[in-house]
């Protein structure tokens, strides 16, 4: 396979950004029979892929050149601007190129980088995803998509091995939805790491708490998967908990923006300010409990 072959529908894909996230979703892509061209500022985190089916590029410019379609899955917007733009990626692109932004960045950044690339005839949708690296490895990754109807079900064949996508609505609308995401996850994480402690302190084992409230009105993918981990007390990252500081200053800016007053977002967007300036930036955003238990004397949620 060279960098210019054509995979399955004739699409040649290019993916920028292949980190925790980004290499499973490459490897769903390859693995469906797409030819996919890789590029990642770490060139280890790309040549990785190579065994897997995929063209390693030296640059951003050389990923896109020739490709249809160009994902990005990159840690910010000032990130998903520099590799684009300054890069030297939409420059490279052919015209009728579509960018994939699944990358978390906010709503307004996302309309400026389509308008912008609008201006050299190269579509753009807006397409976060939720689902961590489970999801990612799986192809069960929720895709919230904002841009034009018809670009996005003409992509459908690209998205599919990746994950269920559902457009929201217009450019922006998919990193909004994402943010909406992302405080359900925070606040309900929260919530959980609360419970959790209330239980601890009043002598009841956590583990049986989650047991015994699963398939209650409790239930969720948060009390499921970092229940376990709080439970287990692993915070290794499946999502940083600066990522999700990340989202939740995006979540506030917004909601500030539309005069918004989101008291439980604000009270969760502190505590996890509070948590990565204390240095915990890398510990999974389960790893809150950590905090909350410090700040009520119960170092390993201990009396």
């Amino acid at each position: 396979m060279t960098a210019t072959g054509k995979g399955q529908g004739g699409r040649q894909i290019a993916f920028l950004g292949t980190g925790l996230m980004g290499a499973p979703m490459a490897r769903r892509l390859i693995g469906a029979g797409f030819a996919v061209t890789v590029w990642n500022r770490d060139p280890g985190k790309a040549e990785v892929l190579v065994a897997d089916g995929a063209v390693r590029a030296q640059t951003p410019g050389d990923a896109v050149s020739g490709a249809d379609v160009v994902i990005t899955m990159l840690t910010n917007a000032e990130a998903v601007g520099k590799v684009l733009f300054d890069g030297g990626a939409a420059e490279a692109m052919p015209p009728g190129a579509t960018v994939i932004d699944m990358s978390s960045i906010a709503p307004h950044f996302a309309r400026d980088h389509a308008a912008r690339l609008a201006e050299r005839g190269i579509g753009h949708v807006d397409a976060p995803v939720s689902g961590g690296v489970v999801g990612a490895e799986a192809g069960t990754l929720a895709i919230m998509a904002g841009g034009d109807e018809a670009v996005i079900e003409g992509l459908h064949d690209v998205f599919a091995p990746m994950g269920r996508v559902t457009r929201v609505g217009p450019s922006g609308s998919g990193q909004l939805a994402k943010l909406a995401n992302q405080q359900i996850v925070a606040v309900t994480i929260g919530a959980v790491a609360e419970a959790m402690m209330l239980i601890a302190a009043g002598g009841g084992s956590p583990a049986a708490f989650r047991d015994a409230i699963r398939g209650g009105f409790a239930e969720s993918r948060i009390l499921d998967l970092h229940g376990k981990r709080m439970v287990e007390r692993q915070f290794a990252p499946g999502g940083s908990s600066t990522n999700q500081l990340k989202d939740l200053n995006a979540a506030m800016e917004t909601a500030e923006a539309l005069s918004l007053t989101l008291p439980l977002t604000a009270a969760v967007h502190a505590e996890f300010g509070e948590f990565v300036a204390n240095g915990n930036g890398e510990k999974d955003h389960s790893g809150l409990l950590l905090h909350l238990e410090e700040k009520n004397g119960r170092p390993g949620g201990k009396r």
